[in-house]
């Protein structure tokens, strides 16, 4: 199977979802906030530096509950600007 190149706003989701991570992770080590979540050290490492912009569900599922965050909190911060610039184009709001 080929996997198609990302797009800029895929790439962009990507490291809005890291640095959500890691400002949540706060001074959690990686180490223990992956083992707590079911994977790999090196998988949230290439999260939370956007290297990996489309993690599976699961995978983010199982991040947030370690850290505390509901997917409804994960999935406004990484698309609020796409929200933003929706608005901004129509003259609307999509609150």
């Amino acid at each position: 199977m080929v996997r198609l190149p990302l797009t800029p706003a895929e790439l962009e989701r990507g490291q809005r979802l890291g640095a959500l991570l890691r400002r949540a992770r706060g001074e959690r080590s990686i180490l223990d906030t992956a083992l707590d979540a079911c994977v790999s050290p090196e998988t949230l490492r290439k999260i939370e530096t956007g290297r990996v912009a489309t993690p599976a569900f699961s995978t983010i599922a199982a991040i947030a509950e370690v850290l505390g965050l509901s997917l409804d909190e994960v999935w406004a911060e990484i698309c609020r600007p796409e929200r933003d610039a929706e608005s901004t184009s129509t003259g609307r709001s999509t609150a």
